[in-house]
């Protein structure tokens, strides 16, 4: 379960990453550094999900043997 938590966190973190670019607390100069930031959070999710993913379907290979 600690990969899904931290998985979660990393989601929560990027959504509010996300929310800064909406908020009053906006500034142009931030912007470009928060966005890079927001990137490689993104990224790094993609690979745990695509790593979920692959453990999901070797479990599902193991089921149906």
């Amino acid at each position: 379960m600690t990969e899904k938590s931290n998985l979660n966190q990393k989601i929560e973190k990027l959504d509010a990453e996300v929310e800064w670019f909406y908020s009053d607390d906006f500034k142009l100069e931030e912007a470009v550094k928060r966005y890079r930031e927001a990137i490689e959070m993104a990224k790094e999710i993609e690979n745990d999900l695509d790593n979920l993913k692959n453990e999901i379907e070797i479990l599902a290979e193991d089921f149906s043997k």
